[in-house]
């Protein structure tokens, strides 16, 4: 028995291995033959494009189209999936004038793309294909071609759609990538789009997070320990800002810095000659991943947040840490 899952085992990561490789020398293959001109003349098109970009494609075509439009869509180029059966019973409403279409078909020859091809070529409406076969129906009919590599599939029988998916998938993402950096799509740009889940909680800005008002440990820098602790006991959140006359923030306390100090007359010092002064502070609209990396380096858990050198928050390792912030 033992013998039989052994040798199940080894076939099975002989099978892993050739179907990588045969992947990788596929994307390879694209890497040495997509045609730069084509390439540009795309995004030109894409980015320029006053209206959507429109993906379509049938199949296994169809469901890496999504992802591609997906993409696009999350980085700043609208965008969205047509199903090229449900455009010929009314979606074809939704392409207009100003789009952009890219048609995705591994032979350039899906019977379902052709209502499509057909409208746009009526209203004028830019075709970019994402095809093996530039000599194909969707080739002849595209205004740019961005041609696949010829490659064979991954599947054993030649058959399954794997490798040609995955360079498709490659330069759906070469597209993407291109627009992000054509445009100059910035984290937070990427913010507004991704709310939920990790990414809007990584995502997420300090002000977002930080504690205010009557939960913020302030005193003035003045203050004498006894007030100091009980104010770090109430607010629970192992620290207290100082201000001078002005409202600025001049110091820090944290129960760390206490322990190092403490010695019977401590009870008797004003807390300007115990805080430490010029701590590190952070901005409410700085994303809070920066900020955790800020007290990982530092190694330190609290930093209050200011505006025009006063304090309006301070936020604590462990909020960012409770939202999913790693």
């Amino acid at each position: 028995m033992l013998a039989t899952v052994e040798s199940k085992s080894v076939k099975d990561r002989e099978s892993a291995i050739r179907t990588i490789d045969t992947e990788i020398d596929a994307i390879s293959k694209l890497k040495n033959s997509v045609a730069l001109e084509n390439l540009t003349s795309a995004l030109d098109l894409m980015q320029n494009s006053t209206g959507r970009i429109i993906i379509t494609g049938m199949g296994k075509s169809g469901h890496i189209g999504k992802k591609i439009a997906a993409s696009l869509a999350s980085t700043g180029t609208p965008s969205f999936f047509v199903h090229p059966a449900e455009a010929s019973h009314g979606d074809l409403g939704m392409i207009t004038e100003n789009d952009v279409v890219v048609a995705i078909s591994n032979s350039g020859e899906s019977k379902e793309l052709v209502d499509i091809i057909n409208y746009c070529k009526r209203f004028g409406i830019k075709i970019i294909a994402i095809t093996k076969n530039p000599e194909s129906s969707l080739g002849k009919a595209a205004d740019i071609i961005l041609e696949l590599p010829n490659y064979g599939e991954a599947c054993p029988l030649g058959l399954a759609p794997t490798s040609s998916t995955t360079t498709t998938l490659v330069l759906g993402d070469i597209l993407t990538v291109g627009l992000i950096e054509r445009k100059g799509f910035s984290k937070e740009d990427f913010n507004l789009r991704h709310p939920g889940g990790k990414l809007g909680s990584i995502l997420k800005r300090v002000g977002d997070l930080m504690h205010t008002g009557q939960d913020m440990p302030i005193l003035d820098e003045n203050s004498n320990m006894q007030a100091v602790l009980l104010e770090m006991t109430s607010k629970c959140l192992g620290c207290v800002g100082f201000i001078n006359q002005t409202g600025m923030l001049t110091g820090m306390l944290t129960d760390g810095d206490l322990r190092r100090c403490l010695s019977p007359s401590i009870l008797n010092e004003k807390a300007i000659n115990l805080m430490t002064k010029n701590p590190k502070t952070v901005s409410k609209d700085m994303i809070s991943a920066e900020a955790l990396k800020i007290m990982h380096d530092k190694k330190i858990t609290n930093m209050f947040v200011l505006e025009n050198g006063k304090p309006i928050g301070v936020i604590h390792i462990h909020d960012l840490l409770n939202n999913g912030v790693a």
